[in-house]
């Protein structure tokens, strides 16, 4: 490690640290129908929207109607991608002629990118069509966040509010947090990717010639823009196979800057914006400060592993001065590989400027259990607010066993239905993780996925459903995932780590919503100070150890001993 390594990766978490009051401030005022700078553009437009769909956006739903708002939308938006892949080889801009992909890989397709996971068993430039790009996977980036945007503020309301059993309206919020903040802001950012050297145009590709004097026929599309959206609301999928470590998504270091930049912006004030709405800034700053202890430590965590180099290496005498540079990009080195990989995956993005399986085993290790922590730090736009909250229960409640007193949230009461609603939802991830990992490790057509034997190849399986199951979506690579079993195993793990974990949060939301709110009194454990933080901080790491440490035991962390042993597999 470095100053300057270290230096670059402070200077990126200082900007994301400088946006996020005043774009937290904002999307407070977008979602409390406030006044502005765009609503003088946008106004008429949303309204517009409401007309056509003959909406009330002054009538607001309870927790179920609210929950069955997203889910319908989701259903149909899975309906319609899923058509749209499947149909792509008759359908217009299509200039490589790709055929229709079949069943199971539109299904995990559909599901992958409507569930924000993005994850993709297949290669973009060799798969997608630029509509199946720009109107299936690009329409979803965009409505997929908005949808977990929405979630997050229909929670902040039932902070704010006290006695009723209204959280608000899932389409007036979803039209907002796509027209008022991902849209202008996707705008921007594409521009910018645009004038960096991320390529912008419907051609299918280009023919060159390389220094040998052979021909080569170069991929092209709409990146730009599809990686705006991609970072901004933390979907993730790349329009090329490699994702971020490819130059035309990823060209140079203010590229790199810029899209780790735009994954950690929204879903950081969006917890400001909790704060706002909930009438507890500090509140805020607390969730803010817990993600950022264990996001730094992973970052740390990654950055040391892969600078101190591989043992196997360095016991057959070669040089350990670069440490382990398998899999990266030279353009970034270890530092921004070390922080795209801890922010990747402490959000539920899932894109990639470097190869996770060539991270060494403690390297490796870092990105896989920071996504089975729940993807909390700061999680995904939207999805990382209500995960955060839930632990913030959790802890509270612990708290107050140990001052025997009902424990309270922000003036709201915890009780036993919040608690069996809160077990439910951190209980989802688990059972889809390790349950479907320990059946593929099992069965031939789940064996037959690994590229690797032992403990590396134990962590692929691990690792591809422990991000299906976040909403991640990045890979470890080395894992053939494009086969009936995981096409659909992943797909199924994929709805339960959204949608399963979804209706309990809502059902929390309309629970507290109804409650009144309980001045602070002398015995309120306070929720705002370095203590809550550092319990938060340690409820979070107990419960992810709980949870996971024997599987990572078999997996990563031998590995990492019989290397230190010099095997190998």
């Amino acid at each position: 490690m470095t100053w300057q390594g270290w230096l670059q990766i402070g200077l990126v978490l200082a900007l994301v640290a400088a946006a996020i009051k005043p774009l937290g401030l904002y999307m407070a005022d977008v979602f409390g129908g406030e006044r502005t700078f765009l609503t003088p553009v946008i106004g008429p437009l949303e309204r517009g929207f409401y007309r056509l769909a003959g909406l009330d956006p002054k009538g607001e739903q309870g927790w179920l109607g609210y929950a069955v708002g997203v889910l319908l939308f989701s259903f149909f938006g899975v309906v319609l991608l899923f058509a749209i892949l499947r149909l792509q080889g008759g359908l217009p801009l299509n200039p490589q002629g790709f055929e229709g992909l079949a069943p199971d890989l539109a299904f995990n397709t559909a599901v992958s990118f409507v569930t924000n996971t993005n994850w993709q068993s297949y290669g973009g430039e060799t798969t997608m069509s630029h509509l199946s790009q720009t109107l299936g996977l690009t329409v979803q980036n965009f409505v997929s966040a908005a949808s977990g945007i929405a979630i997050a503020v229909a929670v902040s309301r039932a902070f704010a509010r006290a006695g009723v059993d209204r959280i608000g309206n899932f389409w007036v919020d979803l039209t907002r947090a796509t027209l008022y903040v991902l849209l202008p802001i996707a705008i921007v950012v594409a521009l910018v990717f645009a004038a960096l050297g991320l390529p912008q145009t419907l051609d299918g590709s280009v023919a060159a010639t390389t220094l040998e004097g052979a021909s080569q026929t170069i991929a092209l599309g709409p990146m730009a823009s599809q990686e705006a959206i991609k970072q901004l609301g933390t979907n993730g999928g790349g329009f090329m196979n490699v994702n971020a470590a490819h130059p035309f998504e990823n060209p140079n270091a203010f590229s790199n800057y810029l899209a780790i930049f735009s994954m950690l912006s929204i879903s950081a004030a969006v917890v400001y914006t909790f704060g706002q709405i909930a009438g507890s800034r500090r509140q805020a700053w607390a969730l803010l400060s817990a993600m950022a202890v264990l996001l730094v430590i992973g970052i740390g965590a990654i950055y040391w592993a892969e600078t101190a180099g591989n043992p196997i290496h360095i016991a057959a005498g070669l040089d350990p001065a670069l440490g382990n540079m398998e899999g990266k990009e030279v353009r970034f080195g270890q530092a921004m590989t070390a922080l795209y990989a801890a922010v990747t995956t402490g959000l539920s993005n899932g894109g990639v400027n470097a190869m996770h399986s060539s991270l060494t085993p403690l390297g490796g290790l870092v990105p896989l259990f920071l996504i089975q922590l729940g993807e909390v730090l700061p999680g995904g736009v939207g999805s990382g607010l209500y995960g955060m909250v839930v632990f913030a229960i959790l802890t509270v409640f612990v708290a107050g066993l140990m001052v025997g007193r009902t424990p309270e949230f922000l003036g709201k009461k915890i009780e036993a239905r919040e608690m069996k609603l809160a077990m439910l939802a951190v209980l989802i991830l688990p059972l889809a993780i390790l349950g479907f990992s320990a059946i593929a490790a099992v069965i031939p057509a789940g064996l037959a996925g690994p590229a690797n034997a032992g403990p590396h190849g134990l962590t692929e399986i691990l690792y591809a459903y422990s991000s299906a199951a976040g909403n991640n979506g990045s890979a470890f690579a080395g894992l053939s995932a494009n086969s009936p079993w995981y096409n659909t195993t992943l797909g199924l793990a994929m709805l339960a780590g959204r949608f399963a974990y979804i209706v309990p949060v809502l059902a929390i939301a309309g629970s507290l919503a109804r409650k009144p709110k309980v001045p602070a009194s002398s015995g309120t454990f306070p929720t705002d100070g370095p203590l809550f933080v550092g319990l938060l901080v340690g409820i979070i790491l107990i419960l992810g150890g709980l949870q996971f440490f024997p599987a990572l035991a078999l997996g990563p962390i031998l590995e990492h001993v019989l290397m230190l042993a010099g095997q190998t597999f």
